[in-house]
């Protein structure tokens, strides 16, 4: 056979595209077909059964139509499109979808119908029952409610109400989401089926549900109605009011319905009731309507017809496979809780194992510092160990302290009464020199009386010693004569005793002077090492008691006592002042009184026994005035004076 051949033998097809509610297919169709055979077509795509409630539905010509079946499809007045479009949808409508849609796929097909009926507000709805309706809408689209999955918002690309409601109330999309919500969370645990039937259930109760309107008009006063038709009978409604119908006819109450170009007649079951006839705009629509006034009455008998072989055979198999999905749904909640449960305790072991994870890293770190801890404590330990044995020793060594310090406070107490004796003895002592200082005084009064009068008395003597030896001085160098040592002697003792007896006293006084003046310094000079002593002693004192306070009392003490011994008497200020006088006086006389003014010693001689010298030197006043005697024996027995 050629290619040639193999063409001519194929047959001629056209496409052709349809929609159902959720989905959209496209088929070859050959030129020869019915509208039968895409309908079955379309049927066994889907999988489904229950075909009598459904039909292709096409526009033409703003007129919605109904494709016959028993007729091809080209020779329809169908659009000229490449493809042609048709819609899937529910033709009639059952009465109690419960009880006659056994398919699940039928349900979901009429529920998805009926809810794009009441978004588009062919299907009037309440807005509580819509927001109910829309709770189970959700619940058949997300399943059960989530808090943690299903967060604020999740609901804002989906159309779940009608713009009529919407703009009904002046409230948000979030407001409408949370009543929505709300709602939808109740509906735990119900499946998808389950929701999309209880949204059937609820719809089917809404007045509009199930009704095709078709505007006419009556003979008489060509009022404007609507003429309904749905799975119960025929309504008629006013223009204004598609709610509560004006005259309704049941199915069972119906003999006949036919039409005559636009002229359409129904004639009750009852012969004396009044026939009903009305008019269309178009004769597309008289057709339309006898269409769906055959279906539905055809459906209604059906209802109440025993089933067939097949009904039954379906009716079992949806029971079957109801309780073949509650059992298989109960069995999934089942594992859903379980694995809700399981995850709850995965999420609590989880949470647990963090928790102890945490815990047993804070135990760590807490080791870890309770060892940081430990190790400083024993370093802490070891040096309070060490401070208590420093603060014991300091302890042994404030207990000596405290111990040295009493016996130190017991030793300044004896030292204090030692010294207060000594400091009574130091006055008493400085009295008792203020008063020999004052005897003194008066003592050397006496003694210039004394010594003025040895003065006078010596000037006289030499006066008279001039007075002898100048005649004799004449005679000695005119006659000179030799003479032994022991003459010589005697000469002079001859000369010397023509001396007043006051010369001998002045050289007897000197000589007493000189020996009070040696034993003054050698006491003085002993007081001297004493004061010394007692001023070492206050001063140590001081450096002690330094801490105590200060010692104002013995500094007022010893100032007084050392200013007293400072103030010199006024005999040796005298003296002093008579600088260059006479050598016995130039330092003070003993600190102890003479035993009588009167007991002056005495000059013997002015001379040793050998020939010595003897000299005297006075100083008085502001001049100076030397008096030397000179007594020398030589072999010619001559005296120089």
């Amino acid at each position: 056979m050629s290619i040639r051949g193999l063409k001519k033998k194929q047959p001629k097809t056209f496409k052709v595209k349809v929609i159902t509610m959720d989905a959209e297919m496209e088929f070859s169709c050959e030129m020869k077909w019915k509208g039968k055979d895409l309908f079955d077509l379309v049927c066994r795509t889907l999988g489904l059964r229950e075909t009598w409630f459904f039909g292709l539905q096409y526009t033409i010509k703003g007129v919605r139509a109904w494709l016959k079946l028993e007729k091809k499809v080209l020779e329809q007045e169908i659009p000229k499109e490449d493809p042609i479009k048709f819609c899937f949808l529910a033709k009639f409508y059952p009465e109690k979808v419960e009880e006659e849609l056994l398919q699940e796929i039928t349900q979901h097909l009429f529920f998805l119908q009926v809810k794009k009926q009441i978004l588009d507000e062919e299907i009037y709805c309440s807005p509580e029952v819509t927001v109910l309706l829309a709770s189970y809408a959700v619940q058949a689209k997300y399943g059960d409610y989530d808090p943690n999955f299903h967060k604020p918002g999740f609901l804002a690309q989906d159309e779940l109400l009608p713009q009529r409601v919407l703009k009904q109330y002046q409230m948000t999309v979030h407001m409408w989401e949370e009543k929505i919500t709300a709602w939808y969370a109740e509906h735990r645990g119900i499946a998808r089926d389950e929701a999309e039937m209880n949204y059937l259930k609820i719809a089917q109760d809404l007045a509009m549900y199930g009704v095709n309107y078709f505007p006419i008009e009556q003979n008489k006063n060509h009022t404007d109605l609507l003429l309904g038709v749905d799975a119960k009978g025929i309504h008629v409604y006013s223009i204004n009011n598609r709610f509560s119908p004006n005259k309704s006819f049941e199915w069972s109450a119906i003999r006949n319905i036919s039409y005559s170009e636009k002229e359409l007649t129904i004639k009750p079951l009852d012969k004396k009731a009044e026939v009903f006839k009305f008019f269309s705009s178009q004769l597309k629509v008289n057709k339309l309507i006898l269409q769906l006034c055959i279906g539905n009455h055809d459906l209604f008998m059906k209802r109440r017809r025993v089933d067939s072989i097949e009904i039954q055979q379906m009716k079992a198999q949806a029971k079957e496979e109801k309780a073949r999905k509650k059992m298989e749904h109960q069995r999934l909640a089942r594992e859903k809780q379980l694995r809700e449960e399981a995850e709850r305790a995965k999420e609590e072991l989880e949470r647990r194992l963090f928790q102890l994870e945490a815990e047993a890293r804070q135990a760590s770190e807490a080791l870890l510092h309770s060892k940081e801890t430990a190790e400083l404590l024993a370093e802490k330990a070891q040096i309070a160990e060490e401070e208590a044995k420093l603060l014991a020793q300091n302890a042994a060594e404030a207990e000596q302290e405290r111990q040295r310090l009493e016996v130190t406070a017991l030793k300044t107490k004896e030292e204090k009464r030692l010294m207060e004796q000594k400091v009574r003895e130091a006055e008493l002592l400085a009295a008792k020199l203020v008063k020999e200082s004052d005897l003194r005084t008066k003592e050397t009064e006496y003694l210039k009386q004394d010594l003025s009068e040895a003065r006078e008395a010596e000037r006289r003597a030499k006066q008279r010693l001039l007075d002898v030896i100048r005649p004799s001085q004449t005679h000695i160098h005119r006659y000179p004569q030799p003479s032994p040592i022991g003459s010589g002697d005697l000469g002079v003792e001859k000369g010397c005793t023509r001396f007043d007896l006051k010369d001998i006293d002045l050289k007897r006084l000197s000589l007493e002077i000189e020996r009070e003046r040696l034993d003054y310094l050698e006491k003085s000079k002993h007081f001297e090492y004493r004061l010394k002593e007692l001023k070492s002693e206050i001063h140590a004192l001081k450096l002690e008691e330094k801490q105590k306070g200060p010692i104002s009392h013995w500094n007022e003490v010893f100032g007084s006592l050392d200013l007293t011994l400072r103030k010199a008497p006024s005999w040796i200020k005298l003296c002093e002042a008579q600088g260059g006088q006479d050598e016995n006086l130039q330092r003070p006389f003993p600190a102890y009184p003479l035993n009588t003014l009167s007991s002056w010693p005495r000059i013997n001689n002015c001379h040793s026994m050998t020939g010595e010298k003897c000299s005297v030197s006075n100083n008085m006043g502001t001049g100076t005035r030397k008096s030397i005697v000179k007594v020398q024996q030589h072999d010619s027995d001559v005296i120089y004076i």
